[in-house]
Protein backbone atom coordinates (compact mmCIF):
# COMPACT_ATOMS: atom_id res chain seq x y z
CA UNK A 1 0.00 0.00 0.00
CA UNK A 2 1.69 3.63 -0.93
CA UNK A 3 1.60 6.13 1.04
CA UNK A 4 -0.95 8.52 -0.94
CA UNK A 5 -3.26 5.46 -0.40
CA UNK A 6 -2.50 5.16 3.10
CA UNK A 7 -3.20 9.68 3.46
CA UNK A 8 -6.23 8.98 1.29
CA UNK A 9 -7.86 6.66 2.64
CA UNK A 10 -6.85 8.41 6.58
CA UNK A 11 -8.07 11.61 5.33
CA UNK A 12 -11.47 9.92 4.04
CA UNK A 13 -11.67 8.39 7.18
CA UNK A 14 -11.20 11.72 9.03
CA UNK A 15 -13.64 13.38 6.53
CA UNK A 16 -16.02 11.05 7.34
CA UNK A 17 -15.95 11.33 11.06
CA UNK A 18 -15.83 15.00 11.00
CA UNK A 19 -19.09 14.42 9.08
CA UNK A 20 -20.66 12.36 11.46
CA UNK A 21 -19.96 15.01 14.26
CA UNK A 22 -21.70 17.18 12.19
CA UNK A 23 -24.58 15.22 11.40
CA UNK A 24 -24.72 15.00 15.51
CA UNK A 25 -24.65 18.22 16.14
CA UNK A 26 -27.12 19.13 13.78
CA UNK A 27 -29.13 16.73 15.13
CA UNK A 28 -28.58 17.85 18.59
CA UNK A 29 -29.75 21.61 17.85
CA UNK A 30 -32.67 19.96 15.54
CA UNK A 31 -33.44 18.46 19.36
CA UNK A 32 -33.20 21.15 21.12
CA UNK A 33 -35.25 23.22 18.47
CA UNK A 34 -38.06 20.73 19.03
CA UNK A 35 -37.93 20.84 23.03
CA UNK A 36 -38.02 24.61 22.88
CA UNK A 37 -41.30 24.56 20.33
CA UNK A 38 -43.10 21.54 22.74
CA UNK A 39 -42.03 23.56 26.18
CA UNK A 40 -43.71 27.31 24.30
CA UNK A 41 -46.52 25.15 22.81
CA UNK A 42 -47.39 23.62 26.57
CA UNK A 43 -46.48 27.04 28.08
CA UNK A 44 -49.85 28.86 25.49
CA UNK A 45 -51.68 26.26 26.18
CA UNK A 46 -51.33 26.51 30.09
CA UNK A 47 -52.16 30.10 29.51
CA UNK A 48 -55.20 29.35 27.61
CA UNK A 49 -56.37 27.25 30.25
CA UNK A 50 -55.98 29.91 32.80
CA UNK A 51 -57.21 32.76 30.96
CA UNK A 52 -60.71 30.54 30.03
CA UNK A 53 -60.75 29.39 34.05
CA UNK A 54 -60.02 33.07 35.30
CA UNK A 55 -63.22 33.84 32.60
CA UNK A 56 -65.45 31.34 33.76
CA UNK A 57 -64.91 32.33 37.21
CA UNK A 58 -65.39 36.22 36.40
CA UNK A 59 -68.37 35.16 34.55
CA UNK A 60 -69.83 32.65 37.54
CA UNK A 61 -69.11 35.38 39.94
CA UNK A 62 -70.67 38.19 37.92
CA UNK A 63 -74.00 36.03 37.81
CA UNK A 64 -73.52 35.13 42.06
CA UNK A 65 -73.13 38.93 42.53
CA UNK A 66 -75.86 39.69 40.67
CA UNK A 67 -78.13 37.42 42.62
CA UNK A 68 -76.55 38.71 45.83
CA UNK A 69 -77.92 42.38 45.36
CA UNK A 70 -81.33 41.16 44.94
CA UNK A 71 -81.25 38.81 47.53
CA UNK A 72 -79.96 42.12 49.79
CA UNK A 73 -82.71 44.19 48.93
CA UNK A 74 -85.58 41.51 49.56
CA UNK A 75 -84.34 39.98 53.14
CA UNK A 76 -81.22 41.17 55.28
CA UNK A 77 -81.68 37.56 56.87
CA UNK A 78 -81.49 35.66 53.59
CA UNK A 79 -78.34 37.90 52.61
CA UNK A 80 -76.60 36.52 55.66
CA UNK A 81 -77.38 32.84 55.38
CA UNK A 82 -76.65 32.92 51.73
CA UNK A 83 -73.31 35.06 51.83
CA UNK A 84 -72.34 32.38 54.27
CA UNK A 85 -72.73 29.37 52.21
CA UNK A 86 -71.14 30.84 49.06
CA UNK A 87 -68.41 31.82 50.72
CA UNK A 88 -67.90 28.06 52.20
CA UNK A 89 -68.40 26.61 48.66
CA UNK A 90 -66.42 29.33 46.72
CA UNK A 91 -63.32 28.54 49.20
CA UNK A 92 -64.34 24.97 48.39
CA UNK A 93 -64.11 25.20 44.92
CA UNK A 94 -61.33 27.57 44.73
CA UNK A 95 -59.37 25.34 47.46
CA UNK A 96 -60.52 22.49 45.26
CA UNK A 97 -59.00 24.45 41.87
CA UNK A 98 -55.96 25.01 43.52
CA UNK A 99 -55.66 21.57 44.25
CA UNK A 100 -56.39 20.68 41.41
CA UNK A 101 -53.91 23.41 39.30
CA UNK A 102 -51.18 22.53 41.82
CA UNK A 103 -51.32 18.71 41.10
CA UNK A 104 -51.43 19.49 36.92
CA UNK A 105 -48.19 22.23 37.37
CA UNK A 106 -46.18 19.35 39.18
CA UNK A 107 -47.01 16.66 36.80
CA UNK A 108 -46.14 19.10 33.82
CA UNK A 109 -42.35 19.73 36.29
CA UNK A 110 -42.05 16.14 36.26
CA UNK A 111 -42.72 15.58 32.89
CA UNK A 112 -40.43 18.27 32.14
CA UNK A 113 -37.96 17.00 34.51
CA UNK A 114 -37.79 13.87 33.24
CA UNK A 115 -37.68 15.44 29.61
CA UNK A 116 -34.13 17.30 30.78
CA UNK A 117 -32.81 14.49 32.48
CA UNK A 118 -33.19 12.51 29.35
CA UNK A 119 -31.82 15.34 26.81
CA UNK A 120 -28.62 15.76 29.32
CA UNK A 121 -28.38 11.98 29.51
CA UNK A 122 -28.20 11.73 25.49
CA UNK A 123 -26.06 15.27 25.29
CA UNK A 124 -23.64 13.21 27.71
CA UNK A 125 -23.39 10.12 25.84
CA UNK A 126 -22.09 12.29 22.42
CA UNK A 127 -19.88 14.23 24.48
CA UNK A 128 -18.49 10.72 25.29
CA UNK A 129 -18.63 9.70 21.77
CA UNK A 130 -17.22 12.29 20.56
CA UNK A 131 -14.32 11.95 22.82
CA UNK A 132 -13.97 8.69 21.61
CA UNK A 133 -13.59 9.55 17.94
CA UNK A 134 -10.96 12.13 19.07
CA UNK A 135 -8.76 9.73 20.48
CA UNK A 136 -9.95 7.64 17.52
CA UNK A 137 -8.63 10.01 15.02
CA UNK A 138 -5.17 10.92 17.48
CA UNK A 139 -4.51 7.07 17.52
CA UNK A 140 -4.86 6.72 13.70
CA UNK A 141 -2.70 10.10 13.26
CA UNK A 142 0.10 8.19 15.68
CA UNK A 143 0.14 4.92 13.53
CA UNK A 144 0.49 7.02 9.94
CA UNK A 145 3.08 8.95 11.90
CA UNK A 146 4.82 5.59 12.66
CA UNK A 147 3.96 3.64 9.69
CA UNK A 148 5.98 6.97 7.64
CA UNK A 149 8.91 6.66 9.81
CA UNK A 150 9.22 2.57 9.17
CA UNK A 151 9.05 3.03 5.18
CA UNK A 152 11.95 5.85 5.36
CA UNK A 153 13.76 3.74 7.01
CA UNK A 154 12.99 0.50 5.00
CA UNK A 155 13.93 2.88 1.84
CA UNK A 156 17.05 4.25 3.08
CA UNK A 157 18.14 0.66 3.62
CA UNK A 158 17.65 -0.58 0.20
CA UNK A 159 19.16 2.34 -1.47
CA UNK A 160 22.33 1.36 0.43
CA UNK A 161 22.09 -2.23 0.15
CA UNK A 162 21.93 -1.06 -3.91
CA UNK A 163 24.46 1.08 -3.66
CA UNK A 164 26.41 -1.41 -1.88
CA UNK A 165 25.84 -4.18 -4.50
CA UNK A 166 26.81 -2.10 -7.56
CA UNK A 167 29.96 -0.80 -5.93
CA UNK A 168 30.66 -4.83 -5.30
CA UNK A 169 29.74 -5.35 -9.24
CA UNK A 170 31.99 -2.54 -10.41
CA UNK A 171 34.81 -3.60 -8.28
CA UNK A 172 34.78 -7.37 -9.09
CA UNK A 173 34.07 -6.27 -13.10
CA UNK A 174 36.89 -3.80 -12.63
CA UNK A 175 39.59 -6.18 -11.40
CA UNK A 176 37.80 -9.63 -13.19
CA UNK A 177 38.76 -8.18 -16.43
CA UNK A 178 42.40 -7.37 -15.63
CA UNK A 179 44.70 -9.98 -14.49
Amino acid sequence: MSNETVTYSLESVLKEIKDSIKEVNQKIDTLQRDVTQKIDTLQQDVNQKFDSLQKDFNQKFDGLQKDFNQKIDTLQQDFNQKFDSLQKDFNQKFDGLQKDVNQKFDGLQKDLNQKFDKIDERLTKLEVGQAKLTEKVDGMDRRLEKLEGTQKNQVWTLIILLGGAIGTAAWRSFFSGNP
